[in-house]
């Protein structure tokens, strides 16, 4: 599973025709009608917050997980930045290891979950934590757990899928429902395929080589990013250069960065939910309330926490 390093810093520019409003009046709708209107609600594989940071807005109290510190590190800077009623001593993002930490957030390190009542400034601030989903810790359990913008297709094998599952299982509450989006095999093998894909931008750029591995139902993508520096300062310290040498010696840095995905069949992605211990509800096409079809590009699996007085919030 790879983190987004240098692709981190464009990929907001780049998703900027992702209609996150609808995304999220669907997600929302979904997690109504299981009855989860307000609440707790931790977010797997959040990237830069987009979804987070919506959902908060929805008035939901918000945990967002990711395994790139570059975005988390932009969807902190967005909170920040968006919150203009509070002083400069708010805390948008805390390190919940600590005691004093603890204490701030009214966490129960015993286990009985989060307390979260005003902070600070009388909002709930998003708490975002650098981890690894197929690892994730908390130190309770929440009403919820969602996975959008196909985060579960980077794990790649059921071993680890697995594992995922079941550490949902383990956080949420009693009941508790869990709705992550995927790709299909059919986006995959069809729609992406062999193909290079090219956008431009004023200050970026990206290439991106598609590859589709049948045998094992890996899809490969390699992205080189270019960003422009906001000067180029070999030439500003020249006195004598003229205002066309700066123009055309503007410096591009170069990323390069290799991320898989699997293609998981319906009935695999269902026969481990159950193994986990969870409780399939539904799958639907993504964004309808209909079932999947053949040509279905993405879909949403729907799974719900069955009760057990024993259970244990401990990973293992």
């Amino acid at each position: 599973m790879q983190a987004y390093s240098g692709f981190a810093q464009v990929y907001d520019i780049f998703m900027d025709n992702v209609p996150y409003d609808e995304w999220v009046d669907y997600l929302t709708s979904l997690l109504s009608e299981q009855g989860v209107k307000d609440g707790l609600v931790l977010e797997l594989g959040c990237g830069t917050g987009n979804i987070t940071r919506r959902l908060s807005g929805k008035g939901y109290d918000m945990i967002g997980v990711d395994l790139s510190d570059e975005m988390l590190e932009i969807a902190r800077e967005k909170e920040y930045n968006a919150d203009t009623d509070t002083d400069t001593d708010y805390i948008n993002s805390v390190d919940v290891d600590t005691e004093k930490n603890q204490e701030q957030w009214n966490i129960d390190s015993a286990g009985s979950g989060y307390e979260l009542e005003s902070y600070q400034s009388g909002k709930n601030p998003i708490l975002y934590l650098q981890q690894d989903m197929r690892e994730f810790e908390l130190y309770g359990t929440v009403c919820a757990v969602v996975s959008i913008c196909d985060s579960m297709n980077y794990i790649t094998s059921e071993e680890d899928l697995l594992k995922v599952f079941r550490l949902v299982n383990n956080y949420l509450d009693p009941g508790g429902i869990f709705i992550f989006d995927m790709n299909t095999e059919y986006k995959y093998k069809t729609i992406l395929a062999d193909n290079i894909i090219a956008e431009n931008r004023d200050n970026c750029s990206f290439i991106w080589e598609n590859y589709y591995h049948e045998e094992n139902k890996i899809n490969e993508y390699n992205m080189t990013i270019f960003v422009k520096y906001e000067y180029n300062p070999f030439i500003e310290d020249d006195e004598e250069a003229e205002e066309e040498d700066y123009d055309t010696a503007r410096l591009f840095e170069r990323f390069q960065e290799t991320h898989y995905q699997k293609a998981y069949s319906i009935d695999k992605v269902i026969e481990l939910i159950n193994q986990a211990g969870l409780e399939f509800i539904t799958v639907y096409d993504a964004f309808t309330k209909n079932k999947p079809t053949d040509k279905s590009e993405r879909v949403y699996f729907i799974a719900r926490e069955k009760y057990q007085e024993n259970k244990k919030y401990i990973s293992e």
